[in-house]
């Protein structure tokens, strides 16, 4: 207790405010359909002043922290009074949350009787210094799922996000998260297939995540920009280069993307690789697995392990995918998977992992390619090496699919769509959300 008492002592009354800044809807007006952005200004009207906050883990690394850093502002230039608050968490919070993260995705791994003592620990903490005067509370994955417990009486909607694959979950995990997830209103996943089976969970609504193709991660940038920049870390601009960004997580397979590199590099002894990640505070196994990669790697001066210790920042992760041969998204298991839809959208060859939200992003044989090995991997990279224009068409159709289906306005539209219905507002005309029966 005397930890909980230090807690106290030196915290804020609130959690971390994030400063998203600023965008404008009228800016996206070029990309999205004039019907889209109607429909939005439409469903936006009779939201105009509600209090929504979103609560997450952290404020950068990851899908989360990219989609809110547009979202925020999207929503506040709507009219919402938005905001973004980080909940706080140690490194045993954080080692318990990863383990929860792992097990929700299928490793057998349970939780002691002790970590879930420290879960819930945390989840009261963080509760603490949380403010319960909102119309929506939007909690993003496992991590600050349990803080609901303690607000029995809120008269905010709570809606639960949930960013992974639990298609097939370790159970005893997903039972301990279970009773929380019951409390919310509503429930969002990616794909019909992640709704867990179980019974008393919130109306559950599947979509996509998106990209914002306005961020510095996703505007357009030439090749000769790009090129210049890829040069800096020393990459060889004038040999093709196969580029896998991720954070560094069994789940993303590293280790499987060097060895389908080294069965391409039999044929094209030129290739590169570049294995860009970030590193988040909320991940501890992060460091281990990055090491694990590096010796993977094994001194292979064509390999470029890099992250935002290297100063890779957002236009960095751009330059690397614009200039790349082939973008490479080899998970063995992902939520979505929005690097896939980074390359597609930048007109690059991809080639991922048959899983997951990826599946769904990538027609195989038609805008990309979709692998279940090494071996696949090295061969679909062969392809593109032998046959650079038949690779670019694919990537064309890629990113009309990606312009119809995986942007920041659609994303914005159905928010909206789900506010409305929780307020019981008029939604018809829209296109809402598929509803899973569960």
């Amino acid at each position: 207790m005397l930890r909980d008492r230090r807690w106290n002592e030196r915290a804020p009354t609130m959690l971390q405010l994030v400063n998203a800044g600023h965008k404008s809807l009228a800016d996206y007006a070029t990309i999205a359909t004039r019907g889209l952005m109607d429909e939005i200004r439409r469903l936006a009207e009779p939201l105009v002043g509600k209090r929504v906050v979103h609560l997450s883990a952290t404020a950068f690394g990851g899908g989360v922290a990219e989609i809110n850093y547009t979202l925020i502002p999207l929503m506040q230039d709507a009219g919402l009074d938005a905001e973004w608050r980080i909940i706080k968490g140690g490194e045993e919070f954080w080692n318990v949350t990863k383990t929860i993260h792992n097990g929700l995705q299928g490793n057998p791994q349970g939780l002691t009787a002790e970590q879930r003592q420290i879960y819930g620990r945390y989840q009261e903490l963080n509760a603490q210094e949380f403010e319960d005067d909102y119309d929506f509370v939007i909690v993003h994955d496992p991590q600050p799922a349990g803080m609901i417990d303690h607000f029995p009486n809120s008269r905010a909607s709570w809606v639960w996000r949930g960013h992974i694959d639990f298609s097939t979950p370790n159970q005893e995990v997903f039972d301990f998260i279970l009773p929380s997830i019951r409390r919310y209103d509503a429930a969002i996943f990616h794909m019909r297939e992640y709704v867990p089976k179980a019974e008393g969970l919130p109306p559950c609504y599947i979509w996509p995540p998106a990209i914002d193709p306005l961020a510095p991660k996703n505007m357009a940038l030439s090749a000769e920009d790009a090129a210049y920049i890829v040069d800096q870390f020393g990459i060889d601009v004038e040999r093709p280069l196969l580029t896998q960004v991720s954070r560094f997580d069994p789940w993303k397979d590293p280790l499987g993307v060097i060895d389908a590199y080294r069965l391409v590099k039999e044929e094209f002894p030129d290739v590169q690789l570049a294995l860009v990640g970030s590193m988040a505070h909320d991940d501890p196994e992060g460091w281990d697995y990055y090491n694990q990669t590096v010796a993977y790697a094994g001194g292979d001066p064509d390999i470029y392990i890099l992250s935002n210790l290297n100063n890779v920042g957002s236009v960095e992760v751009n330059a690397f995918q614009v200039h790349s041969a082939a973008v490479i998204q080899k998970s063995i298991k992902e939520g979505f998977g929005l690097t896939v839809t980074e390359g597609l959208w930048k007109t690059r060859p991809t080639v991922a992992g048959r899983v997951g939200g990826i599946v769904a992003q990538i027609q195989d044989g038609e805008t990309g390619w979709l692998v279940d090995s090494a071996s696949e991997c090295a061969d679909a990279c062969i392809q593109i090496l032998r046959d650079p224009q038949e690779a670019r068409q694919r990537a064309l159709r890629g990113k009309e699919f990606v312009r119809r289906h995986f942007l920041t306005p659609r994303l914005l539209r159905d928010w909206l769509v789900l506010m409305n219905q929780l307020l019981g507002n008029d939604t018809s005309g829209a296109e809402v959300p598929v509803v899973a029966a569960v």
